[in-house]
């Protein structure tokens, strides 16, 4: 038995079980790493949060310490500002055995090393809030002594709700803006889109699917289209149109410059919540 716990069941923990419970991973021997199946806990503050996972036989655990001490696999879905406390909770129940999974922007695997056992094994993840519909994106890096068969079944849950890629340690604040915060910005593009439609009469429901609809067909042609880019914008830019019109006031506005401005922002808030 693989013995996975959740240390907060926010919308991001409570995500990732729904997406290990609905997926049926590991249910079965053969499926599972080790020839083993999965057994999930959890912890919140917040006895509510808990009381939602019950469908997902999940066992309840009483602290964070309590919860430590029954698992291998330990996920932190906490905010980093509640980290510390956390660790130094958990740190006198953890052993060299101890898998530590942390999706807390901004903090690296040294960090986790430094508050709890030199020896931790710890799997670092970004990961985004459409996991809570099965559509995540999800960064994960390994940080040794972490083994391959651990982080295989890390990034195996992960790809249980979503997408996910494996890129080096050293880059996991760089990718918050691409994917963990940029749901936030895409939200205000759109929420402007809507807001025009409203000034111009058409119902907001109306603009919202319709928008929705084109983000996701956009996304599709991004991925499985084959085409660049540059070559997707042109596709849709007539010369002498509307889209070349709306496009030059894009352009005019300085719209590549302010996202470039928002994902360092992001970037170095990263590295500050990682001090």
């Amino acid at each position: 038995m693989i013995n996975i716990g959740f240390i907060g069941a926010g919308n991001m923990g409570f995500a990732i079980i729904k997406g290990i419970a609905e997926s049926g991973l590991c249910k079965s021997a053969d499926d599972c790493a080790n020839s083993e199946s999965i057994q999930l806990f959890a912890y919140d503050t917040d006895a509510q949060k808990l009381g939602r996972l019950d469908e997902y036989n999940v066992s309840g655990c009483s602290s964070a310490k309590e919860l430590a001490g029954k698992c291998k696999y330990i996920f932190l879905a906490i905010k980093p500002q509640q980290l510390d406390k956390v660790l130094d909770e958990i740190k006198d129940n953890l052993t060299s055995d101890s898998v530590i999974i942390s999706i807390c922007a901004g903090i690296t695997g040294e960090y986790i090393k430094s508050k709890t056992i030199p020896e931790a094994k710890v799997v670092l993840v970004m990961p985004n809030t459409p996991l809570l519909l099965g559509e995540g994106a999800s960064a994960l890096a390994r940080v040794e002594p972490a083994s391959d068969e651990e982080f295989e079944l890390v990034c195996r849950i992960f790809s249980s709700c979503g997408k996910i890629a494996v890129i080096p340690k050293n880059k996991m604040k760089e990718i918050i803006a691409i994917n963990g915060s940029s749901p936030a910005f895409i939200y205000l593009y759109a929420k402007a889109f809507a807001d025009y439609a409203e000034s111009v009469g058409i119902e907001g429901s109306v603009a919202k699917a319709l928008f929705a609809q084109s983000l996701i067909g956009s996304a599709k042609m991004i991925t499985d289209s084959g085409y660049s880019i540059d070559e997707l914008i042109k596709m849709v830019s007539s010369k002498g149109g509307t889209t070349i019109a709306g496009l030059e006031k894009l352009y005019e506005g300085g719209l590549s410059d302010t996202v470039k401005s928002c994902c360092e922002a992001c970037t170095k808030r990263a590295y500050e919540l990682s001090k």
